[in-house]
């Protein structure tokens, strides 16, 4: 049977999705937990929809699998939520299902959600230090959303995208980029078929120096259409990004 999860998880202290051999990762978690599910008890492959960096959050990262036996989704999930509870990992399931055999977390994705949260006020904060990105210098939001507009659509992001990604091409089609605050907090709600490696927090850095002034909101068509990543801003902190959707 083929199982489809969707699964929330708090990436500080791994090294994000991808199994590594230095440290732990979600997807290591995942499979040490199916493990016990397995009749020979060996860690059973998890294909995920999108790896995440270290330091980088899931609300609704999906994944898929494959197990000898059927299992209801409601067990399935309580299952695995138990042997994460004991490996005292950072991982929740929140649903299981089954699903056709030709489905695929990655391949079948029509399109992925990205959130990502800025704290913009003068103090840190101590519950949520690594939940979001802390500015305490004023940012202007007028302008950053004025900047992001040049964004939306289909274009070369070269400008966004970092050295070591593995895309084939630096064309992306970028259907939502809303910025809007709450209380102290500005939240990018940002949505594509598929992204570039950082280009989400690459974005962000950009437009984070729209809002304090080093740059105007017309400088990121500028940045955009110049195709080099030295002329974008920083990449923002892994802390503040979330996967918040993968769209079927």
């Amino acid at each position: 049977m083929r199982y489809k999860l969707t699964i929330e998880y708090d990436g500080t202290q791994t090294l994000g999705w991808q199994r590594q051999l230095d440290g732990p990762s979600v997807q290591e978690y995942l499979e040490n937990a199916l493990a016990n599910l397995s009749p020979t008890r060996q860690p059973i492959p998890v294909q995920g929809a999108g790896r995440t960096d270290a330091g980088v959050h899931a609300l609704g990262q999906v994944a898929h699998f494959d197990l000898e036996r059927e299992i209801e989704g409601w067990k399935l999930r309580d299952a695995l939520n138990f042997h994460l509870r004991e490996a005292e990992a950072p991982v929740v399931i929140l649903n299981a299902e089954t699903v056709p055999d030709d489905f695929n977390a990655r391949f079948s994705a029509k399109g992925r959600g990205y959130i990502y949260r800025i704290l913009n006020r003068r103090s840190p904060s101590v519950l949520q230090k690594d939940r979001l990105w802390w500015v305490p210098v004023p940012l202007d939001v007028e302008k950053m959303r004025a900047g992001a507009k040049h964004l939306l659509g289909h274009h070369d992001f070269t400008s966004f995208r970092a050295a070591a990604c593995q895309a084939l091409s630096p064309i992306k089609t970028l259907d939502k980029l809303d910025i809007t605050t709450q209380e102290d907090e500005i939240i990018f709600t940002v949505e594509a078929r598929s992204f570039l490696h950082h280009q989400v927090r690459n974005m962000v850095g950009t437009l984070k120096l729209v809002g304090d002034g080093h740059l105007t909101p017309d400088d990121v068509k500028r940045i955009l259409e110049a195709c080099d990543r030295s002329q974008a801003g920083p990449t923002a902190p892994a802390c503040g990004l979330y996967l918040s959707k993968v769209i079927y």
